[in-house]
């Protein structure tokens, strides 16, 4: 660097901003967006002087160090090998990321169907979640945050943490990927709630940004197996279905009939073990006891040597059955 730039930025007092590794994120909405539940002058405080000095402390602590290279979040999840100005300074910064990002001016958003469905699962209700992370929210003694994570094994949960501490740090006790954040430190309510911090946790969910949430959701979850992937036997029904029906649209009936009895087998299959999670449902059930019903009406007809056209339209209507449960499949995925 020519000996008059950095001149230049040492006059300004921005050498602290021209070596930064980490920056104050901008936010997507005015400090004043949010007002029915946080004022727009905690809003400004929080974000332009309580996060930044998160951020200048932290760029003070790593500079010069092989820790100014990582990412913030390998930093938070390694936490234990750095000193507790970083541990401080690094979690200020990852929070208050995360905490800007599920806030919304939006009216109305709403979890997407693979987020309701797990919530539904784990609380029975988002009502019944708000309930448990205002619990949590409410009896975090002096300062922290509330979280919805997802843990370990795929599941959510909710927890609280001290300071500036989040469930993502090798050193918390209930660890996990945090997909909602809620921060209870006095500045981030004071002004507008002062100590009434239930008043607060009642208002915030009125902007928690849902579509945010999912997909940090959709995220920390791991990729989706496919349906066969998921359910073996149907596949193995599959290829059995697949080999009869099609050679029978062109008037080839002999693979249905010598096989006829292994699709009673293979369809008999899908109740013979416990359904995979996600297709527990009743209408699949219900569709998979037609279908074994109806392969051995196919398998009864093929053994009366009835007509070909009589055992095209009853594999045509076990095919339509195979597909609908498919369909069902995809809908539950």
């Amino acid at each position: 660097m020519r000996e008059s730039t950095l001149l230049f930025f040492m006059a300004f007092g921005l050498t602290s901003t021209l070596f930064a590794q980490f920056t104050l994120p901008q936010l997507p909405y005015a400090y004043n967006a949010l007002e029915q539940a946080i004022d727009a002058q905690t809003m400004e405080i929080h974000h332009s002087k309580h996060h930044a000095a998160y951020i200048n402390n932290l760029n003070n602590a790593v500079k010069g160090t092989p820790t100014a290279e990582m990412t913030i979040e390998d930093i938070v999840k390694n936490i234990s090998k750095h000193s507790m100005a970083i541990r401080n300074n690094g979690g200020g910064h990852f929070n208050h990321s995360l905490f800007w990002s599920i806030l919304t001016s939006e009216k109305n958003t709403m979890p997407n169907a693979g987020l309701q469905k797990a919530i539904e699962k784990q609380f029975t209700s988002v009502d019944s979640l708000k309930k448990l992370m205002n619990v949590a929210a409410a009896t975090r003694f002096g300062s922290g945050w509330a979280w919805l994570i997802v843990t370990p094994d795929n599941k959510l949960a909710v927890c609280s943490t001290p300071n500036q501490d989040n469930p993502l740090m090798d050193i918390a006790e209930v660890k996990g990927t945090p997909i909602l954040g809620i921060d209870v430190w006095e500045h981030a309510y004071y002004l507008k709630y002062q100590n009434k911090r239930p008043d607060y946790l009642a208002a915030i969910w009125s902007v928690i940004n849902w579509t945010e949430v999912s997909k940090r959701y959709d995220a920390a979850m791991p990729p989706k197996k496919s349906i066969w992937e998921q359910w073996p036997t149907l596949n193995t029904f599959h290829g059995v279905m697949a080999s009869t029906f099609h050679p029978s649209e062109e008037g080839n009936l002999k693979p249905i009939k010598a096989r006829s009895a292994e699709m009673v087998t293979k369809a008999e299959a899908l109740n013979a073990q416990a359904y995979p999670d996600d297709y527990a449902t009743p209408a699949i059930k219900d569709a998979v006891a037609r279908l074994i019903s109806g392969s051995k009406e196919l398998d009864a007809l093929v053994k009366k040597k009835s007509k070909d056209a009589v055992l095209t339209q009853k594999l045509t209507a076990l095919h339509d059955v195979f597909h609908e449960i498919v369909g069902l499949c995809k809908d539950s995925h």
